[in-house]
Parts: structure tokens; C-alpha cells; sequence
């Protein structure tokens, strides 16, 4: 059972954000003083040299900071595959998170989201919990944010509130009946794609508060081609469920 005190390990993509790891890291040794918690950096060839900044980082709190190096074609979903296979590989960790790196996940959630896994199976950081938690975003993006989450829970049946939080915290064995090697979606649809697996799989799936705030440093990764596959997803999910009961 999950405790206050479980192992964590937090697997985190990484493409050109050279600007913000190095604060991260600290703020997640802060953490540690009440959460045993480490960090494995996924670094997807970032030019800026994000992914060296990494290796040493990983020198200086050894057994605490990991780096993988990833040389294939680019993408979030496949950077968060190859990590989180990663982590339940190689960590003896009794919960593996995901999050961004650009700050707008704050780490000083992990504790509660930790504790909330005595309960559940997968617990997500959710902006919209309790109302609208989000910071600097300006309105249409909250409106397609929340438009995104209505028509997702509309398709497939998910009742959660924020199906599209990237910030989650997954007990081991709930993570390891998700099949990571068959996940085809690449951008921010891999996020749903993951959770709806695990929910069709009996997942017990909970939510913790967060406020979340717009990257204050760096450029988002989000585009037209993201939001297209980001649509077209929770079909293919609804469609492929069908026929994988029949």
C-alpha cells in the first residue's frame, strides 16, 4: 500500500529546457525532506543543451537525478514511453510520476499526490477540480482546455475532471498493465490515451488540486498537428475498445 513515505521516482521530457532544470532539481530537494523522491530527465536531443546541464546534474546528486538520451524521432508521447519504461525497468520506486519541465507542474504537490495514492491507483494534479486553477493562460486557451476535457469525457466515458494533466502519479503495478510498447499516440493525446488504458483496465483513477501556471520560461510545444491528433484520439480509443471486446 502507498504511503506518505513511498518511493517516488518523477520521470520528466525534456526538449530545450536548459532554463528551468536546474531550479527544478532544487525545488524537488526540498521536497525530499518530507518525500523520498528522485528524478529521471528524458532528454529528446535538445540542442540548447538541456540534455548536458542534465548529465551533470545527474553527477552531482548521483542515485538521485538519472538521464536518458533519446536518438529517435521526436515527440512527447515517446519521450514519456521510453521513460516510464525506463522506470518501472530499472526503479525499485513504489510510485512513478510524470511532469513537465517547464513549471507549470510544481513539484511541492508530489507529497499530496503521493499520499492520495494510499487510495488510488492513478492520482492526477487536476486544474479543474475545484473551478478553473490555471495562471496566465489567456481565455481561449482555457476555453479549449475545458472544451477538450468535456468532448474526451463525452467520447469515452472517463469521469474525471482533467483528463488532459500531464501531472500524475501512477502506483507501480497500475502503470505496468498499461501497454506502452502498443501507445501510438504521440503529442499531449498520449496523456489520454494512457489514462483511458488504464481506466478500461479497472484503474482506480483520483484527483488532487493544483494550480497551474503558464511556462514562465521557453516556447510551448503545442501545434496544429498536436490539436488534430489530440481530436481524433479519443475516437480511435472508443472504436478500438469496441472491437477489442467483441
Amino acid at each position: 500500500m502507498a504511503s506518505e513515505q513511498a518511493q517516488l521516482i518523477v520521470v520528466v521530457p525534456t526538449y530545450n529546457e536548459i532554463e528551468n532544470i536546474d531550479a527544478l532539481v532544487a525545488r524537488v530537494t526540498d521536497v525530499r525532506a518530507t518525500t523520498p523522491v528522485d528524478v529521471l530527465f528524458v532528454d529528446d536531443g535538445s540542442p540548447d543543451g538541456t540534455g548536458e546541464l542534465a548529465d551533470g546534474l545527474a553527477r552531482e546528486f548521483p542515485g538521485r537525478v538519472d538521464v536518458v538520451h533519446r536518438t529517435g524521432k521526436r515527440g512527447l508521447g515517446r519521450s514519456y514511453v521510453e521513460g516510464l519504461q525506463r522506470a518501472l525497468a530499472t526503479s525499485d520506486a513504489d510510485l512513478i510520476c510524470q511532469m513537465d519541465a517547464d513549471w507549470s507542474h510544481d513539484p511541492k504537490y508530489l507529497p499530496a499526490m503521493a499520499a492520495a495514492c494510499a487510495a488510488h491507483d492513478i492520482v492526477i494534479g487536476s486544474r479543474y477540480l475545484t473551478g478553473v486553477s490555471v495562471i496566465n493562460w489567456p481565455l481561449r486557451r482555457v476555453i479549449l482546455s475545458a472544451f477538450a476535457n468535456r468532448y474526451i469525457r463525452a467520447v469515452t466515458g472517463l469521469t474525471i475532471h482533467d483528463c488532459t494533466s500531464g501531472f500524475r502519479c501512477w502506483r507501480r503495478e497500475a502503470l505496468a498493465t498499461v501497454p506502452l510498447d502498443k501507445v501510438v499516440s504521440d503529442g499531449y493525446s498520449f496523456l489520454t490515451e494512457t489514462i483511458y488504458e488504464a481506466h478500461v483496465r479497472g484503474a482506480r483513477i483520483g484527483e488532487v488540486p493544483i494550480i497551474f501556471v503558464e511556462r514562465r520560461m521557453g516556447t510551448s510545444k503545442l501545434s496544429g498537428s498536436v490539436l488534430l491528433e489530440s481530436a481524433l484520439t479519443p475516437w480511435r480509443l472508443r472504436v478500438r475498445s469496441l472491437f477489442t471486446r467483441r
